[in-house]
Formats: structure tokens, sequence, C-alpha cells
């Protein structure tokens, strides 16, 4: 229910999860992601250790969808544009994306940047996960349309929590 996602909102909230106040009325399009079919995850970390962590305790939390991992930014873009450079091979399929800002071969906020200013892309949620809690890099971000900015806690069992919080608030979006 609606009150339901609003609690969970403000539950995640107080765990580090920031959600873009612009994405998340359940008229825009952007911050809404209710559907019934599988949903593609790309995850952009270069962190071995924290895509573990990030896929375990997305299980944990009942994501079952499959998640494409990339460790650099250049083959993510590849792989989001296809093989045409649009992204319109992605356009009717549901994607989220888990960025991580520091890529061994560019920001992060590049990526953020080229999806969303792609017509078939631009609607795919962004999750920026970071360690990263500068207010001008959150301010940055949200300004790049993400829709949600999640600090990864230096400890692993906070950052495990704050992850299987994020699967909660993607089965949330799921079910909507």
């Amino acid at each position: 229910t609606a009150l339901a996602g609003r609690n969970r909102l403000a539950a995640l909230e107080g765990a580090g999860v920031f959600v873009n106040p612009r994405t998340r009325s359940s008229g825009n399009r952007a911050g809404k992601m209710a559907v019934a079919t599988q949903v593609t995850i790309l995850m952009i970390e270069d962190d071995e250790g924290h895509a573990r962590l990030i896929e375990r305790n997305l299980r944990r939390a009942g994501i079952d969808d499959e998640i494409v991992p990339f460790t650099t930014g250049a083959p993510a873009l590849e792989y989001l544009l296809g093989p045409d450079g649009t992204g319109a091979a992605h356009h009717d399929r549901p994607l989220v994306l888990l960025l991580d800002l520091s890529l061994p071969d560019m920001h992060g906020a590049h990526i953020l940047q080229t999806v969303k200013r792609n017509q078939n892309l631009q609607h795919s949620p962004v999750v920026v996960l970071t360690t990263t809690d500068d207010k001008y890099e959150v301010d940055r971000c949200y300004s790049l349309g993400c829709n949600s900015y999640v600090v990864k806690p230096i400890n692993y069992e906070a950052f495990g929590e704050a992850i299987q919080n994020l699967g909660a608030l993607l089965k949330t979006m799921k079910s909507a």
C-alpha cells in the first residue's frame, strides 16, 4: 500500500538511504517501477568485496532478479547503450542501476548523466552506492537525476543492512 511504501521510505532514510524527493511521488514514472516482470539490476561496482556483499544482501531481501555486474564504467555504458549506441535495446526492459561513483576508468556521475539524458534509459531508476557523503556530491547526483543515494558504511554489517533495506525498497517498488 502507499502508506507502507511511505513508512518504508522513512525507515530507509533513517538508515542512510536518501531518496530523491523529486522521484518519490507515484505520479513520477522515473521514481516508480511497478512491474510484475523481472527487472535487470546493473551493478557497477569496482570493489569485489562490496559487489559480493551487495548481491548477497539483495538475495537475503528476497530480490531474485538478474544482477549484471560491471567493475568499470566503459563496459557498463556499452551494455546500456547497446550495439547501436542509442539505448533502444533497453527501452521496454525494466532496468535498475546500482552505481558506485568512484570507478577506475570514469566517475560514476558520467554514467548517471548519460543514462538520465538518454530517451530510452532515462526512466530507469539509478541508486548511487558510494562512500562519499559530501553534500556537494549528493546534491550533484540528485541534480543529475539519481533516485536514491546510499552512503556505504565502513562497517560491513551496517553496509549489509543498508543493502537489505535497499532490497526491501526495490521489492516495494516492484509490488506498488
